[in-house]
């Protein structure tokens, strides 16, 4: 078998946001779609990747791809993973998938999530005289420790409902075996997984763009805390669904891909969407509407279509060479990053009015230093920020995001202003409050711009069409199921 792949692109990330996985079984050999698409979730993850598959045994490779891409690192091993069932991840921060031995025979574990009580299962687990194997940088992998919480249970079924009952957080996860492949959503339903077909293949994944070249049609989105069971012979639900959903609002916002569709709703059109309510909102004569490369480009893009000022790119993202800056662990990293990938064009900046949309302000360092400061430096008469979303003011508990309010200049501004650590911070997420807006127009002149706007939460969720109870709003609002 021959396979063809274009390297694109040097991935320079050495940190982590979420994760992706991918497994497939097929009636003939799986690798192609395997390794296909397990890449397609590249854009979730920057520093392990690894594929397993099972033909008379486990065989299962794992790579680290902080400085090269995924496809660089597993094309020349794809022949010594032949087989008719696989799984394949991206994974932001621990190596993985691992493999173990238990009661319930050998098998391969991914997992996509954070575990916010991690240290306490630990700890409980370790009193009760398990060993953990797995580590990275002095921690235990959170994979082992959930393949350790699944072992509790009387079968894989019922070890993946005791673990969903165990943690605080979100994991979903596959589990490959000698029999097939047990695929489950977390039991919030936080992040998506769905089912796809084509002849002779069934697949399961977290971003649906991975079936579309592919040539996957789903079938299935999972409901949240759904099990099922994938072979030869097709798909088997093993439990009954939660009733409770709350999936991640970020996915539209900027985690997804653009092609990616979670319960239906393309990501793509969400953002255009966005855009338009920042329009509708806004009162701004500019000369052109522009967004930071890449994940604000379409809201940027439904802005113009609403407000009829000109889509232009004053500042274009070099590809072949970074990645997203947002990823990294390291600031010096994401810093670099920043500075290097994008690059000004000065015939389109100098004296012009400028409304630049973003999907997010986390830090605002990137922003402040190196996006905003080159369109200053080459002219800009006026720079008017909106964002396609609120402030955010919570550390994430579902997935490697942030994880300190330290890290969010909401959060800075609000202390700043009150001279103090502030926890109680409800007046400062009433909109209309005075609170609120001398927030914004702290962040507005630390970032140095003309003026900023933040989406209103309200018309965000109107933006990604589904009811307030079915998504998760937690790092806007801190509240949560």
């Amino acid at each position: 078998m021959r396979f063809k792949f274009p390297i694109t692109r040097f991935n320079y990330c050495i940190g982590g946001f979420m994760s992706g996985i991918f497994g497939v079984v097929s009636k003939k050999d799986c690798r192609e779609d395997l390794f296909y698409g397990t890449d397609y979730h590249s854009h979730l993850g920057t520093q392990f990747a690894g594929l397993a598959v099972f033909s008379e045994t486990l065989n299962k490779k794992i790579h680290d791809i902080s400085f090269s891409q995924f496809k660089s690192k597993f094309f020349a091993e794809l022949p010594t993973l032949e087989g008719k069932k696989g799984i394949g991840v991206i994974s932001d921060h621990n190596p993985q998938p691992i493999t173990i031995s238990s009661k319930f025979g050998l098998f391969a574990i991914c997992t996509n999530g954070f575990i916010d009580n991690a240290t306490n299962l630990i700890n409980e687990l370790l009193k009760e005289g398990e060993s953990f194997s797995e580590s990275f940088s002095g921690k235990i992998n959170v994979t082992e420790l959930v393949a350790k919480l699944i072992n509790k249970g009387e079968n894989l079924v019922d070890g993946i409902e005791k673990m969903f009952s165990k943690i605080s957080g979100s994991i979903s996860l596959l589990i490959l075996n000698k029999d097939g492949i047990w695929a489950a959503r977390d039991r919030f339903g936080f992040s998506p997984l769905a089912i796809g077909e084509k002849e002779n293949c069934i697949a399961v994944t977290t971003e649906t763009t991975a079936f579309l070249n592919l040539g996957f049609k789903i079938k299935k989105l999972l409901l949240p805390g759904e099990i099922v069971f994938i072979n030869e012979k097709g798909l088997q639900q093993k439990n009954s669904p939660g009733s409770k959903k709350q999936i991640c609002s970020f996915l539209w916002i900027y985690t997804g891909f653009p092609a990616s569709n979670y319960e239906g709703i393309n990501v793509e059109i969400v953002r255009e969407r966005c855009g338009r309510f920042l329009a509708k909102n806004d009162d701004i004569k500019a000369d052109l509407v522009a967004g930071v490369p890449d994940s604000g480009t379409t809201h940027a893009i439904g802005y113009a279509i609403e407000s009829k000022i000109p889509f232009r790119r004053p500042l274009v993202k070099y590809t072949p060479g970074f990645d997203r800056s947002y990823t990294p662990i390291l600031q010096d990293t994401r810093d670099l990053i920043a500075k290097m990938k994008l690059v000004a064009v000065k015939e389109i900046i100098q004296n012009k009015k400028i409304i630049l949309c973003d999907d997010s302000i986390v830090r605002g360092t990137q922003l402040k230093n190196f996006t905003v400061h080159k369109l200053w430096e080459n002219g800009a008469k006026e720079i008017h920020l909106r964002i396609a979303c609120p402030p955010l003011m919570f550390p994430c508990k579902f997935n490697y995001s942030t994880r300190s309010i330290s890290e969010l200049i909401a959060r800075k501004a609000i202390n700043i202003i009150e001279k103090k650590d502030v926890t109680d911070i409800s007046k400062y997420l009433d909109e209309e409050s005075g609170h609120y807006k001398k927030m914004i127009s702290w962040i507005s002149n630390e970032l140095n711009v003309t003026s900023l706007k933040y989406q209103r939460l309200s018309d965000m969720i109107n933006a990604i069409g589904l009811a307030k109870e079915s998504l998760c709003i937690y790092c806007w609002t801190g509240k949560s199921i």
